[in-house]
């Protein structure tokens, strides 16, 4: 699996580090994703897309396996 996020969609809600915190974070200064690991490992897959489902902006992508 790639999982990519882009930064200008997101509005920093959250879900996403909520649901898989080994794979996002979110900046200090305003709340923007950050992306912790661009291929994560299968047991994690499931959490990712998930995450990519709940946001609000669409702002994470993931592909791939799984």
């Amino acid at each position: 699996m790639k999982v990519t996020v882009d930064g200008q969609k997101c509005c920093g809600a959250g879900a996403c580090v909520m649901t898989a915190p080994e794979v996002f974070d979110q900046r200090d200064d305003d709340g923007t994703v950050v992306l912790l690991d661009a291929r994560p490992p299968a047991d994690l897959h499931a959490a990712v897309r998930e995450a990519a489902d709940m946001c609000p902006t669409g702002a994470i992508g993931a592909a791939g396996e799984g």
